[in-house]
């Protein structure tokens, strides 16, 4: 597996080995210690996990939780093909107001790691493109937060005159600024002290030491 890093901060991208023959194909789409290697620590405790699938030109987000601890999240594409985007709305943030792209699919089996406090959007670029999405938390209505994809601001590179599929939630989601005006975003600091936190219980793994693999 091969890491690199995104230009958010904490969040990280990963390509899976595929291990091919006769019979087809094995892919190894999420490893602890490539996660822990790239990230800093191990991946979470899974609470939940989740699938989508969409239409084309259907978009999702920009979504992130408020309060603590906040939702880590591991996503990669089973089918169909999108357009994975991470922005950085944790106030304080070195990378505050930046957005990372990376487009997934299943030819190549990417994956992308969504530290606590970042917004996440995903534009599905075929029809039924399905999703699967790991997470540390689970979903709490009350607690989820949307911002507009159509911040010029932000400037997310969305298809040109494309018919853009969102729910009514997400079509009148309010800026970054509005949102930040408002105290609705997550502080980077306090999303650094709870991350750890937010992994959950794990086995102890001794004196075992990780490395990053490039």
């Amino acid at each position: 597996m091969t890491t690199g890093e995104l230009d958010v901060a904490g969040a990280a991208v990963f390509v899976a080995p595929q291990f091919t023959d006769a019979r087809g194909t094995v892919v190894v789409a999420c490893h602890e210690d490539e996660v822990t290697g790239a990230v800093g620590h191990p991946l979470f405790a899974v609470a939940q996990t989740v699938l989508t699938r969409s239409r084309r030109h259907t978009v999702r987000g920009l979504h992130y939780t408020a309060g603590k601890p906040g939702m880590a999240k591991y996503v990669y594409c089973v089918s169909g093909e999108a357009l994975d985007i991470v922005v950085d709305v944790r106030v304080g943030s070195p990378t505050f107001g930046r957005y990372a792209t990376v487009r997934l699919a299943p030819e190549d089996f990417r994956a992308v790691y969504l530290p606590a406090g970042v917004a996440h959007a995903v534009l599905a670029l075929a029809d039924d493109t399905v999703m699967h999405y790991l997470l540390s938390g689970l979903y709490r209505a009350d607690r989820e937060r949307s911002l507009s994809v159509f911040d010029r601001e932000l400037n997310l590179p969305l298809p040109a005159g494309a018919d853009l599929l969102l729910s009514e939630r997400d079509r009148a989601a309010p800026t970054l600024a509005a949102a930040r005006d408002a105290g609705l975003l997550p502080d980077y600091a306090e999303c650094q002290r709870i991350e750890p936190g937010a992994l959950g219980p794990r086995m102890e793994r001794g004196d075992e030491r990780w490395s990053r693999t490039t």
